[in-house]
């Protein structure tokens, strides 16, 4: 780690939401929603469909620069621009000097897309094109990124490719990655477990009322009944995620799109935050190794925190470590 590490807060869990489970659904119910203040545009993409960008015109009360940094955020699976914790990183940055925007992946902003597709994990293509357009059109700003559990690992991917030559001049400035599912085997088998198919559930009933809107145009392309009965997330990108994306199938699609066997490509500063208890990703399949071998890599990864958790602070005041966190590391890399 580089010494600008020391400067950044160490995680101490609310001792009132003990436990991965707590962190996480704590977070989700006690972040503030209706503080920040949208534009959106739509964006055209070069194989005819689009995705939709949120421009942040006010966030927990103050208006960004017109000349500030910009921070790309990228949302988890089945999120969108108006997620809680986008919301809350659009405040944090808001706070420190710097613009943001979030990108809806495919299909995530309230309307389906107009192709017989959706997203991925490893979906680069859509951030890699919006990242050029911020290129071009403010080649004078400073540009930075942060990505959520499956955002975060489609952000790792991206910096991975940039940095391995496949994207020259795209990556930005910096990058911030929380809760990655860095490799999607392993966290897949995690979600088998315990708790996990609950997790599954959430995500599946999402999953289906998307199926349910673009039946027609999947219908040659997938099964879709039988998509609509399946249990498990496995099942679903067996029959869905695999064909729709030319993966063989789920085991060549999680091996292809995990970010892990990337991370050693990456060079631009980086923090990874991610806990060992995240309920998502086992941990044994954190990338310590990767990190202690990459002078771009940064990492927190602390004992307790769940799965985009990371709630701190008293019960009447709590803090959302991980935003202000990565939001900090932003700031004091791209101001």
């Amino acid at each position: 780690m580089i010494a600008a590490m020391a400067a950044l807060p160490e995680f101490r869990p609310a001792w009132w939401l003990p436990g991965p489970h707590l962190q996480a659904v704590g977070a989700r119910l006690l972040r503030p929603r209706g503080r920040v203040r949208c534009e959106r545009e739509r964006f055209e993409l070069a194989d005819g469909d689009f995705v939709d960008l949120d421009w942040v015109i006010e966030a927990g009360g103050r208006s960004p620069d017109r000349d500030a940094p910009l921070v790309l955020v990228l949302h988890g699976l089945e999120g969108s621009s108006s997620s809680d914790y986008v919301l809350s990183i659009h405040c944090a940055l808001a706070s420190r000097g710097l613009a943001s925007l979030a990108l809806n992946f495919r299909s995530c902003s309230g309307e389906p897309n107009r192709l017989p597709r959706f997203y991925h994990s490893g979906d680069t293509g859509d951030a890699a094109a919006v990242l050029r357009l911020l290129r071009e059109r403010f080649p004078a700003r400073r540009i930075g990124a942060v990505g959520f559990s499956l955002g975060g690992n489609v952000l790792l991917k991206l910096l991975g490719e940039c940095g391995g030559g496949g994207r020259e001049g795209l990556a930005p400035d910096a990058a911030v990655a929380i809760s990655v599912p860095f490799d999607l085997s392993a966290g897949i088998i995690t979600l088998e477990h315990g708790l996990g198919p609950l997790y599954q559930r959430y995500f599946l009933r999402k999953l289906r009322r998307k199926l349910r809107l673009k039946a027609a145009l999947l219908r040659g392309h997938v099964d879709v009944d039988c998509l609509l009965a399946v249990r498990t997330l496995r099942d679903f990108d067996d029959l869905a995620t695999a064909p729709l994306h030319g993966f063989a199938n789920s085991a060549d699609y999680y091996r292809r799109a995990s970010s892990k066997p990337v991370l050693g490509a990456i060079r631009v500063p980086t923090l990874l935050i991610h806990a060992a208890d995240d309920p998502f990703l086992p941990s044994s399949a954190i990338p310590r190794a990767e990190v202690e071998a990459s002078p771009h890599l940064n990492a927190i990864f602390p004992d307790h925190g769940g799965h985009v958790g990371f709630v701190s602070g008293p019960p009447w005041a709590p803090v959302f470590w991980a935003e202000q966190t990565a939001a900090t590391f932003l700031a004091a890399r791209l101001l």
